[in-house]
């Protein structure tokens, strides 16, 4: 939700349906509710309101709408006047909470790329005060409410949605403890779970996150989408010695630098479906790990001091933690 021209379906664009910044341009404003579903950990969606959408309109059911609502996502363009869009704010946050006391509210304060350094943290903490002066003015008592900076010409707006959304996420207590688990019986350094079309990260262990290891790490998907797209494996069999859980094949992807392999999802029938597993080492001497799990998800990793022992040891572990992950699939 958000004023016009606050830069909702660009947004939307840019995160869910991997359109180029440049090119959202050329988007119309939105004139009615759009509906995204995604299919990913968990499924979920995500209706875009019209910025001219009056509220307190009758015909405007915000019971049904809200209660069945995990989060109200606000979106902010902070480079224009915003005292508007802060009492826009304040009136629905008000009809949410009496609709679902337990709703979150995330304000995405965005197009910062046009503001220095200083001035997006000066307008942030404005915007927050104000906001917390509009609903403290009304009385609205709102049970989680997170202000985030966002660009899409950068990955601040993948990370607001990846922290936003695993809010939503029931086991997500369980996920962090499990590649938290992971990092600490192999030597792993950061990972993260992602959802490889739209880079958002659903789960990662507990250490903080750098937000450039994480635009590495979408780099790295994409890097290793690109190369692997230029191979047909439409035709490709199952080697008799991939049969066994613990080796991998390479397909002949591979360089000075790094390898791209796929391994078998099951005992070895000719046309079997080969998750994509890709590994880099940087120039720093860092290696990037990464592997297809369930569900459109790849499971990336930082890994230091690699030794072909270690990448062992790597590999079982992270397919233990797959079949984990498929037993909460399952649940």
């Amino acid at each position: 939700m958000g004023q016009r021209t606050s830069g909702k379906s660009s947004i939307s664009e840019v995160v869910f349906h991997k359109m180029q910044p440049l090119e959202t341009l050329y988007i119309e404003s939105t004139s009615r509710p759009t509906y995204t579903k995604i299919s990913s950990l968990i499924e979920f969606g995500i209706l875009e309101m019209p910025g001219q959408l009056n509220i307190s309109d009758p015909s405007f059911d915000s019971a049904r709408i809200f209660s069945t609502c995990g989060a109200i996502i606000y979106v902010i363009d902070c480079q224009t006047e915003y005292l508007g869009a802060i009492s826009n704010l304040g009136t629905i946050a008000e009809m949410a909470v009496q609709a679902n006391p337990k709703i979150n509210i995330e304000v995405l304060i965005h197009k910062i790329d046009g503001l220095s350094e200083d001035f997006r943290l000066d307008t942030r903490r404005d915007i927050i005060q104000r906001t917390q002066d509009e609903l403290a003015d009304n009385n609205i008592v709102v049970a989680s409410m997170n202000h985030y900076l966002t660009s899409i010409y950068d990955r601040s707006i993948h990370e607001a949605f990846s922290k936003i959304i695993q809010k939503l996420i029931p086991d997500m207590d369980v996920l962090e403890n499990l590649l938290s688990t992971l990092c600490a019986h192999s030597g792993i350094e950061k990972t993260f779970l992602f959802d490889i079309n739209s880079k958002i990260y659903v789960a990662t262990d507990s250490t903080a996150v750098d937000p450039l290891t994480y635009e590495v790490c979408t780099d790295f998907i994409d890097v290793t989408i690109d190369l692997d797209k230029l191979y047909d494996s439409s035709n490709q069999t199952v080697p008799p010695d991939a049969t066994d859980g613990g080796s991998e094949s390479d397909n002949g992807n591979a360089n000075s630098n790094g390898t791209i392999s796929k391994k078998p999802t099951d005992s070895g029938a000719a046309g079997t479906v080969w998750p994509l597993k890709s590994i880099s080492r940087m120039h720093n001497g860092v290696v990037l790990y990464l592997c297809q799990m369930i569900r459109g998800l790849a499971l990336v990793g930082f890994i230091r001091n690699e030794t072909p022992q270690k990448m062992a040891l790597i590999d079982y572990n992270v397919e233990i933690f797959s079949q984990s992950l498929q037993m909460i699939w399952n649940k």
